[in-house]
């Protein structure tokens, strides 16, 4: 092999891996959130409105509260959670999750799946408490 070879090669090889390298430091990972839009029963917008979510698991292998995050639903009626900090990238699956709402005297429940990376939303209608 002569010496120009070799240094093509070498050139060759410095600048595939200076592309791998810089492609895969690229890689942004995208936000986690999750939206809630709470109603009444004749489709309208709940304002004000109380919103939980959080793990209610079987048999907890972790601290279940980490995921735990609470907030109000604004004039359009949504309320906006953000779980970017807790998914790790190369992580499969992310959570289900609990949810809990409540305004004066409705309230509804129900659960929504948190996919990484995404927009995860859900939709409850608000019920009168029972008495």
């Amino acid at each position: 092999m002569t010496t120009t070879t070799l240094r093509r090669v070498l050139t060759n090889a410095l600048m595939v891996a200076v592309l791998v390298s810089i492609s895969t430091a690229c890689n942004k990972e995208d936000p986690t959130t999750a939206v809630i839009t709470v109603q009444d029963a004749d489709g309208y917008p709940v304002a004000g409105a109380y919103v939980r979510l959080f793990a209610n698991p079987a048999v907890p292998l972790a601290d279940p509260n980490r995921l735990r995050q609470e907030a109000m639903t604004g004039a359009n009626g949504k309320a906006e959670f953000d779980y970017s900090g807790f998914y790790e990238q190369g992580q499969a699956g992310f959570a289900v999750l609990d949810i809990l709402t409540f305004k004066d005297t409705m309230y509804a429940e129900g659960i929504i799946k948190i996919l990484e990376e995404e927009t995860n939303e859900e939709t409850l209608v608000m019920e009168e408490i029972p008495q």
